[in-house]
């Protein structure tokens, strides 16, 4: 069939690095960690006192405080991106079809700062029931999704993705799929994440995910370097506006960059750990590249997964290697997770918008932290280490992959009429 091509004309993001996109970005380029000691909570009883909070967020700036108490952390930073995204691609919702327009968004956890809080509370107070009664609707992963589809009117096609690190990646695929089947004109995709508090920290210390380099919090988000430790926790948001390519050059919006192809697998594997051999990974990125119609050789960047995980970091590298063979070695390979930190469910979207901003501005963010080689990574792969890279790229790919064995690779191209 005649499939409908689809671009990016908007994206907006709220994230550890910056409270704009623009922010974020160059934080980005300019290689910023944004690792410090936690404020959420006390962590005084905790192994990993250290992740990358979004900074100077006052709600109140953003929502009248009534409706501010009605929402969770991580549906106000969706809010925020969204409303972002929306003035950054011009959309004027007066003269779109809402019918046609729709929100895809996704979180790995959703309300889990409210759920934590109910709960506590619930068992301070003698198991007297006096729940708030907005905890259902805040703590519920696809309320973000519904909020942003009530604040601006878009009555299309509106659900939550979940595959935990890699569902704002699926959120991205399930809106460019709408769109390019033509049942849809204009989608915001996305997600977002307030994970910081004592359960996220105190769950993943359980599971020697995240890293206990407490005493260096900056540096402690190593991707692919020999004494990595564990990912840093993040929390954010990023919207994307994904438009019919019709539908945008009669708007004449700004377009940012081109769906070139998506592709999905599962490693069907481990409940946690990724194929030791990158089978999932190798999978997804091929099945990109065929989805785009094209070769291997036409992928010049790879934001990577690149979490800063023992086994993830090698796995990945492997699948890289595998796949494209001797141009993986011409590749810009990096990892923006050494400065934000991981994501968690708003990850995907937020390095599918790095990745569009690499294409549309020909440069390359650094992968920081890297002080020692690991010899079970192929070390002739260029992982961009220490500063941005101005490079013309016409193709990149932008990688995510999640706990329960789920992998998305998206591929963005320079639009061209």
């Amino acid at each position: 069939m005649n499939l409908k091509r689809v671009v990016i004309t908007g994206i907006g993001a709220i994230t550890p690095l910056g409270n704009t996109v623009e922010e974020t970005w160059q934080g980005m380029l300019n290689g910023v960690s944004s690792a410090g000691k936690i404020t959420h909570f006390d962590t005084t009883n905790f192994k990993t006192k250290i992740a990358c909070e979004v900074k100077n967020f006052d709600p109140l700036n953003y929502f009248e405080r009534k409706e501010a108490r009605k929402y969770d952390l991580y549906s106000q930073y969706a809010l925020v991106a969204a409303q972002e995204a929306i003035k950054n691609s011009s959309l004027d919702l007066e003269k779109i079809n809402l019918d046609r327009a729709g929100v895809i968004w996704a979180s790995g956890i959703g309300g889990v700062s409210t759920f934590f809080k109910e709960i506590t509370d619930y068992a301070k107070g003698n198991g007297i029931p006096r729940f708030n009664p907005f905890f259902i609707p805040k703590m519920i992963v696809d309320i973000a999704s519904g909020l942003i589809s009530i604040k601006f009117g878009f009555r299309g096609p509106n659900f939550t993705t979940v595959s935990a690190c890699a569902s704002s990646g699926n959120s991205f695929v399930d809106a460019y799929n709408y769109i390019r089947l033509g049942k849809t004109d204009v989608f915001i995709t996305g997600g977002s994440e307030a994970a910081i508090n004592e359960s996220g920290i105190g769950g993943f210390n359980a599971m020697k995910a995240i890293s206990t380099r407490n005493d260096d919090p900056k540096t402690a988000s190593r991707p692919f370097d020999k004494d990595r430790d564990g990912f840093i926790l993040g929390e954010g948001a990023t919207a994307l506006i994904l438009e019919d390519l019709d539908h945008a050059v009669k708007r004449n919006a700004n377009i940012i960059c081109e769906v070139a192809g998506c592709g999905l697998s599962a490693d069907a594997y481990h409940i946690t750990s990724p194929h030791p051999e990158g089978n999932g990974a190798y999978n997804s990125m091929k099945n990109a590249i065929e989805d785009a119609n094209m070769s291997v050789n036409d992928i010049e960047h790879i934001n990577s997964h690149g979490t800063s995980t023992y086994l993830g970091d090698i796995s990945e590298a492997k699948a890289i290697v595998r796949l494209f063979k001797e141009h993986a070695y011409s590749i810009n390979i990096n990892s923006t997770k050494s400065m934000t930190g991981h994501l968690l469910g708003a990850t995907g979207a937020t390095e599918a918008a790095a990745t569009a901003l690499s294409v549309y501005n020909d440069i390359i963010p650094p992968t920081i932290n890297h002080f020692t080689d690991d010899h079970k990574i192929d070390n002739k792969l260029n992982f961009t280490f220490h500063k941005a890279v101005k490079r013309n790229i016409n193709a990149a790919m932008s990688n995510t992959f999640g706990f329960g064995g789920h992998n998305v690779s998206i591929i963005l191209k320079k639009y061209s009429e």
